[in-house]
């Protein structure tokens, strides 16, 4: 009798042991065969899919991924960098024609014409490589419109140079013709920085877009595997059970061992998906959303920088450029100020009121107030708060040179040619080393995403369903023998 209970596809006797409902539930003898190999194609073709949904949804990933930290990102800091370039150009011209043939500030003409041509060379670089990583028609068409505009720019600011040689005029008093010649200049920067900033708003549209879908992408990518994961398993275990019932083995080993590979495939993939997904939002939220702001920041302080200077060179148009500086001052740190005569003071007692806390102090749509709100790294808080202190002192100078500027003109172009500048370079270093930190996490964000996918875009989803597929025949082939 032992011998006939153990001998393989026994009929009636391995169900007796059974509980009712199970028993009733096992298929006949004759039909068993056909159930464990239905379940066993079942397994396999879902283990296919598997596999290819976790790949589709790791590619696609892994496509936002590179191209936010590979194209977006460089085309919106080219052309950030770009407007900053091209503010600072712009000052540069401004300070050439306050040094005028004064021998006192030639050092202070030397250095600007040095930094106007290191500033050139870095804007055409700037506008090569977004045409290089240009992400559609229309942005390669405003780079082509914005290289011919900066081309008429240079031109008109070569001949400001050349008749400032020719007049040399007193400090900050040009010549008409000089003058009239840096207006025509000057007077495409908006226009310049403007187009700048639509081309730099429009790749930020795209990072954003891509980062949108590719979130989704990991949603659904998650989903997708948890309800395909869980499909399988049930096949798997079912197949195991049926096994189990039918021809009375407790444990099918390559049946086992696929169950056991095929959960760590699918926690391994849901897991890789999350970090992917975690990547994104730290290299979008925490870094490129800062980033973006203090970069607007230094291109618009540049801009504020030039204001100040080509208040000091054209008084007929001083009361325009007084308005423009105190607007961008604002867009970088907003503050309870009525105009640009009580800007410095009001920034002093924000600060004051707040102490440490300096986000409280300034407001939540300027620029840095945007960064202060969104500190996320190490050492990225100290570093802000060092450009909000940097820029406190430049504000105080910049307040003593329009007291200055009236009664003192030679006074006023030294103190904004050299103190001046100098606390305002001690706000760009800060502002850069803010800059820096974030732009590290980003880059160290999308490496890790990428990397979180590695392997999940191909060979390892198709290796596992390869392997499942044979381990699946290897532990049902002889079972199925056993009723030949």
């Amino acid at each position: 009798m032992t011998t006939l209970l153990n001998r393989p596809g026994a009929p009636t006797e391995p169900a007796r042991s059974l509980p009712g409902r199970l028993r009733a539930a096992v298929p006949s003898r004759s039909d068993t065969p056909t159930w464990i190999s239905y379940l066993a194609i079942l397994a396999v073709v879902l283990a296919a899919i598997t596999a290819v949904v976790m790949t589709g949804d790791a590619r696609s990933t892994r496509h936002g991924i590179d191209v936010i930290g590979h194209h977006t990102a460089p085309t919106v800091t080219s052309t950030e960098d770009l407007y900053f370039a091209l503010a600072d150009m712009d000052a540069q011209v401004a300070n050439v024609l306050l040094a005028g043939d004064d021998s006192t500030l030639a050092t202070v003409r030397k250095n600007a014409l040095a930094t106007y041509e290191q500033r050139r060379v870095q804007a055409d670089t700037d506008l090569q490589q977004a045409m290089t990583i240009a992400t559609n028609d229309d942005a390669s068409q405003q780079i082509r419109t914005l290289l011919d505009k900066f081309g008429q720019y240079q031109a008109l600011a070569a001949e400001t140079f050349q008749l400032s040689d020719l007049d040399r005029g007193a400090a900050g008093q040009p010549s008409a013709r000089t003058l009239a010649a840096y207006r025509s200049a000057t007077g495409m920067v908006p226009d310049l920085l403007s187009r700048a900033q639509k081309l730099a708003d429009t790749n930020s549209g795209v990072l954003s877009q891509a980062y949108r879908d590719a979130e989704d992408t990991t949603v659904t990518g998650r989903a997708w595997i948890a309800v395909l994961g869980l499909l399988l398993l049930a096949v798997l275990i079912g197949l195991q059970v049926l096994l189990r019932v039918a021809v009375r083995r407790r444990v099918n080993p390559a049946l086992a061992v696929t169950t056991l590979l095929a959960a760590g495939l699918l926690v391994g993939g849901y897991v890789a998906e999350g970090s992917a997904a975690h990547q994104l939002t730290v290299a979008k939220h925490d870094a490129f959303d800062s980033l973006l702001a203090l970069r607007q920041a230094r291109a618009i302080g540049y801009d504020a920088n030039a204001d100040e200077s080509r208040y000091l060179l054209d008084p007929e148009h001083a009361t325009d450029y007084q308005q423009s500086y105190f607007k961008k001052s604002q867009r970088l740190v907003g503050v309870q100020a009525r105009g640009v005569d009580d800007y410095s003071a009001a920034l002093d007692q924000a600060l004051a009121a707040h102490g440490t806390d300096m986000k409280q102090a300034i407001s939540a749509d300027s620029f840095l107030g945007t960064e202060l709100r969104n500190i996320t790294f190490g050492g990225e808080g100290a570093a802000a708060q060092q450009s909000v202190t940097a820029y406190q002192a430049y504000q105080h100078d910049d307040h003593t040179l329009r007291g200055l500027a009236g009664t003192d003109l030679r006074a006023a172009i030294a103190l904004d040619t050299g103190a001046s500048n100098d606390h305002f370079a001690a706000y760009d270093k800060a502002l850069v080393a803010t800059i820096d930190i974030n732009q590290h996490a980003f880059d160290a964000a999308i490496a890790d995403g990428e990397d979180a996918l590695s392997g999940w875009t191909d060979w390892l989803p198709y290796g596992a369903a390869v392997l499942f597929a044979v381990l699946i025949l290897v532990g049902v082939r002889p079972r199925l023998a056993e009723y030949r």
